[in-house]
């Protein structure tokens, strides 16, 4: 059963900006280390990389229904590669305290990148009671 779904945007270049004004300090209040290094290993499209990892922060939260409130960190929505490159969330901290709480089980998630534009579609399931 689909217990949310989220959406966001964020222009890549607003990412860029925020890399070259606030550097590692942004970087490292709001990302992952392993969202850090896997965008930082590729400097060319590190701003777009965070861009997308951004979005599915947005994303996610609209679907725990907190915004940035009820103690949810950035780092708490962590957006890794998944196997062939898919990406994958992985909820830490008060994030994940709250997905259980809601039942949601699974999260898929799309990123894309076009017209200077990131853009995260999220799905949150309660596949508890899902029988095939």
């Amino acid at each position: 059963m689909i217990v949310g779904v989220g959406v966001d945007t964020v222009p890549v270049e607003r990412i860029r900006r925020l890399l070259e004004k606030f550097g590692d300090r942004f970087v490292r209040r709001v990302y992952t280390e392993q969202e850090r290094e896997y965008a930082l290993s590729r400097p060319r499209r590190a701003a777009e990389i965070l861009a997308g990892r951004f979005g599915v922060k947005e994303a996610v939260m609209k679907v725990l229904g907190t915004g940035k409130s009820s103690g949810v960190l950035w780092r708490d929505v962590e957006t890794v590669r998944g196997e062939k490159g898919k990406p994958e969330v992985r909820l830490h901290g008060r994030a994940r305290e709250l997905a259980e709480t809601l039942g949601i089980t699974d999260v898929h998630v799309s990123i894309t990148h076009d017209g200077g534009m990131a853009v995260a579609f999220v799905v949150a399931e309660d596949r508890r009671e899902v029988t095939r």
